[in-house]
């Protein structure tokens, strides 16, 4: 049987497919990668169907030995990917045969690191989906001495374009959709968030990043609860934004400025506790064209066959 023995799970290793979509009515949340294009590429390069089941592995530490014949494919954060103890690139394919090891270093940066094999992870659905959501108790991380299953190898090894790989941002800029309940914070609240470098917390998980910086007036006034959505923007009463990810509570009632879009939340995603990031306000129809481009770019991008891209760590 095609798979692999897990030698060592490490800091937190979650099988995600692209979310679990059509179910907060009853309470349970979107789930899926925190970095959705390092995902996507992950896939791509096994020639696997856009969401398929992969691996998310935090920053890194896993240790697994294969017990078949397949492919394997690591992108997103800065890891040592090693092949029974050599160094082998990221954002590449490679092939796989019993016996072989595969070892993900713990990350140079970045947080957040995606395994993918050809034909996908055989993994349990719950409500549709293979998105693990511990909080939720869907599904379970992976642990030492479980038994993974995959697919067969795929026909050819391919590789990111070197020039194409996304890079990692430290500080990044976050374009925000204004919306929500803008129109209750005042001129002064808006230029405090748009005006300021916000530090992302130790409290940062895959609910949500905290962020720490100059207090935002947050309107004040009860409000009832309502549904939330991927990025918004809360601001609590203490005035420290919150912005909501992937593993989000459905309903919330605190006041929001707006949201990320999605390609950033990637980025934002990505950051480690202590970076900073601030604030750049977009319409709803820029917004709309950065997300057409790049869909447009993933859907033309010509991958390269293995050894002519990728990028090595380690």
């Amino acid at each position: 049987m095609n798979g692999f023995r897990v030698q060592a799970p490490g800091v937190l290793s979650l099988f995600q497919d692209g979310g679990r979509f059509g179910q907060h009515a009853l309470g349970l949340t979107t789930g899926g990668p925190m970095d959705g294009g390092a995902f996507y590429w992950a896939n791509r390069l096994v020639e696997n169907p856009e969401g398929t089941t992969a691996m998310e592995v935090a920053q890194g530490g896993i240790r697994l030995e294969c017990t078949g014949d397949t492919t394997v494919a690591v992108t997103g954060a800065d890891v040592a990917l090693r092949i029974n103890g050599r160094v082998r690139a990221l954002w590449c394919s490679h092939r796989l045969g019993p016996g072989d090891s595969i070892e993900l270093g713990h990350a140079e940066s970045g947080m957040w690191a995606y395994l993918a094999v050809a034909g996908g992870f055989g993994a349990k659905a719950f409500f549709g989906s293979t998105s693990v959501v511990l909080r939720e108790g869907l599904g379970e991380a992976i642990q030492t001495g479980q038994q993974l299953t995959c697919g067969e190898s795929a026909e050819t090894e391919w590789a990111m374009p070197r020039e194409s790989i996304p890079r990692l941002v430290p500080d990044p800029v976050l374009r925000v959709i204004e919306g929500g309940q803008k129109a209750e914070f005042s001129a002064a609240a808006r230029d405090v968030f748009f005006g300021s470098g916000f530090t992302v917390s130790q409290q940062s998980n895959r609910m949500g990043c905290r962020l720490n910086g100059p207090a935002i007036v947050s309107p004040s006034g009860e409000r009832l609860s309502e549904g939330t959505t991927y990025g918004t923007i809360q601001v609590p009463l203490n005035g420290q934004p919150i912005v909501l990810l992937n593993d989000r509570q459905t309903i919330g009632g605190y006041p929001k400025l707006g949201a990320v879009l999605s390609l950033d939340c990637w980025k934002l995603a990505q950051c480690r506790p202590g970076a900073t990031v601030s604030f750049k306000s977009i319409t709803v129809e820029e917004a709309q064209d950065l997300v057409r481009t790049e869909r447009a770019a993933r859907e033309n991008m010509t991958l390269r066959r293995g050894g002519e891209g990728g990028v090595q760590q380690g």
